[in-house]
């Protein structure tokens, strides 16, 4: 990757994250940057494609950094409980900013943002398998429900920026297992 796309997509990375996706203009991307208009059309053909390069990357990082809170314990039981402290990690780490994936998707509108969305659903399905696979022993048939679990444990901590949702939600799934 060259170094100005990453530096746009740094730049995207940190104004999405701070002031979300619609409040976030081309040129303040351009400037913050530091290139030209024309630098950033050639690596992306438009804001909706910046966004979904956006949105790749963060599936990226984000996964690596979910698989290594999880991975880092054995056992099924210690690894669905360990989605909860990846929760709490990134709430620390971001500020309880939340999911990128669900505040982009409430700042488009679907029917003119198909691909973007696509994107979306894709993140999502992701992580549903990948807790159905850790589930996939003696824990099968909660998969679904640790899966929903997990997103509201994210929504309403940033709702209301404090770990206790997160912690309450943990005690359930404990008490499912």
């Amino acid at each position: 990757m060259s170094k100005a796309k990453e530096r746009i997509l740094n730049v995207a990375n940190q104004l999405f994250h701070q002031q979300g996706y619609n409040s976030t203009g081309i040129n303040e991307i351009i400037a913050e940057a530091n290139i030209a208009k024309s630098t950033l059309y050639q690596h992306f053909a438009s804001k909706d494609q910046l966004c979904i390069a956006f949105l790749e990357r963060r599936h990226e990082q984000w996964f690596g950094q979910l698989r290594k809170t999880v991975e880092s314990k054995e056992g099924e039981q210690q690894q669905l409980l360990a989605l909860f402290d990846f929760i709490m990690q990134m709430n620390e780490k971001e500020q309880f900013r939340g999911c990128s994936f669900l505040n982009i998707l409430s700042e488009i509108s679907i029917q003119e943002q198909s691909a973007i969305l696509q994107v979306i659903q894709q993140h999502k399905t992701d992580l549903q398998h990948y807790i159905a696979d850790i589930a996939q022993g003696t824990y099968a048939h909660l998969a679904d429900h640790i899966y929903f679990l997990f997103e509201s444990a994210i929504i309403e901590s940033q709702l209301y920026r404090d770990q206790t949702p997160v912690l309450k939600i943990k005690n359930i799934v404990k008490s499912l297992l």
